[in-house]
């Protein structure tokens, strides 16, 4: 899906520059510019990450919240009913969440974080973190024994392709209004807990996950950011 995403984006600026183009020439006459036209930017935004994205529930809620705003902007009704309306959609939302993780997947959760706790008590784990800005840390060679991942408005980049395991590790990845990239090798496992709230974590390994000699924790949360986990640089 992820491929289906720019050729979206492609469509819709070629569309854009169509009806310019048809409004200069006198072809048509298409007004961009009506009565809460800037909600447009978390309309098709939003409407783009439906279709190509997994996480559906921020989407969806974001799209609700643009169409809304649009009827506001169109005296429908006030935009001090359009932003109650709004809280309480995203406060639904957020209270779905917690139920859903918490009655389908409490018992993974549960084991995942005793092994973290686990290993976190036996290990010392590095730190890397970026707040309005970039972070890079690159492994060659050397044994890595676990790291806690920040990103706030900002981006970290943890490439563990040529480092050395000798033991199971463990990633704590929090993002808020950022993002993490985890470039992994492909001889390791890589379990899993999430907590976001819009956002999410993604494994986008090419290699098979089902096997490795060592295994990698991830413990993730955050908020409007996400995680990616990969073991190959995109093209």
């Amino acid at each position: 899906m992820k491929k289906v995403s720019p050729i979206i984006w492609g469509i819709a600026i070629i569309a854009l520059g169509i009806i310019l183009a048809g409004n200069a020439f006198n072809w048509f006459n298409i007004d961009l510019f009506f009565e809460g036209w800037w909600t447009l930017f978390i309309i098709v935004p939003s409407a783009i990450s439906l279709i190509t994205e997994k996480d559906k529930l921020s989407s969806l809620g974001f799209l609700a919240a643009g169409v809304i705003l649009l009827l506001a902007a169109q005296n429908v009704f006030s935009y001090d009913v359009a932003w109650k309306v709004i809280l309480a959609i995203f406060l639904v939302m957020i209270g779905l969440t917690i139920i859903v993780k918490s009655m389908f997947h409490g018992d993974a959760a549960k084991e995942i974080e005793k092994k973290i706790n686990d290993l976190k008590d036996e290990k010392k784990m590095d730190s890397q973190s970026a707040v309005f800005s970039g972070n890079d840390r690159v492994y060659k060679d050397e044994v890595f024994s676990g790291s806690n991942l920040l990103a706030i408005f900002g981006g970290v980049d943890l490439d563990l392709r040529k480092a050395k395991f000798n033991k199971d590790t463990v990633i704590k990845a929090f993002c808020l209004f950022g993002g993490i990239d985890v470039k992994v090798p492909e001889d390791v496992r890589i379990v899993i807990r999430s907590g976001f709230i819009f956002g999410g974590i993604e494994d986008e390994r090419k290699s098979d996950k089902a096997k490795g000699k060592y295994t990698i924790y991830v413990d993730a949360a955050g908020a409007f950011g996400g995680v990616n986990i990969k073991d190959k640089d995109e093209k």
